[in-house]
């Protein structure tokens, strides 16, 4: 986490000295979903808002680096022996996301503008809570098969309207973000999985 602040300090005052630079607050919603390695297994969306900030360096080619107060998460559905009931395990990760992208405006018509988009996201997580309904815990999911950060790749469609920037993202997971085993059947299951998420952000440019 420091590197990455002291990187971001670095690109922001790089912007500053030599490029075109705004900065402000944006709000979002994201949809995520943890994959994972399993066919009898279900897993629903989970969905949550998102709060942050957002700075961007550069004219036609740019670089947007972000920091983001996120949930992350998904609701496992595992068997249960003799299908007389479902466990559901409720994941949320409380987690800091500092994405950086790559941009290029390819269209503008003054007051609207249109952007892609790519980069990577390191999401640091700073809170697990898992919810376990019609089973025992420890023979599901715990907060401690969970890594404490998962790097993403990203990519986007961004549009500015006058002072506003919508931007449109998928990330999809890098590295694994958990590994751990359950039960169910009588029978010993190994877990593991990434983060994926459909994002959509309102950012407001104040500078």
């Amino acid at each position: 986490m420091k590197k990455f602040s002291l990187l971001l300090v670095a690109v922001l005052i790089s912007g500053m000295m030599y490029g075109q630079f705004h900065i402000g607050p944006q709000i979002g919603y994201t949809a995520s979903k943890l994959s994972y390695n399993g066919s009898d297994i279900t897993n629903d969306l989970k969905s949550n808002m998102l709060i942050g900030v957002f700075a961007r360096i550069g004219k036609k080619i740019y670089l947007q680096p972000e920091i983001n107060y996120m949930t992350q998460g998904s609701v496992f559905k595992f068997p249960s022996l003799s299908n007389t009931s479902v466990v559901e395990q409720d994941v949320s990760l409380k987690s800091i996301q500092v994405p950086l992208s790559l941009g290029w405006r390819f269209l503008n018509l003054k007051i609207v503008k249109f952007r892609i988009f790519g980069g990577a996201t390191a999401n640091f997580v700073v809170d697990k809570t898992i919810d376990t309904k019609n089973g025992d815990p420890k023979d599901y999911l715990l907060p401690d098969d969970f890594d404490d950060i998962q790097w993403q790749y990203q990519l986007g469609l961004g549009v500015d309207i006058a002072m506003f920037a919508i931007d449109i993202k998928y990330y999809g997971g890098i590295n694994d973000l958990f590994n751990g085993t359950v039960q169910y059947d009588n029978v010993t299951h190994s877990v593991t999985g990434a983060a994926n998420a459909f994002e959509v952000t309102v950012g407001w440019k104040i500078f």
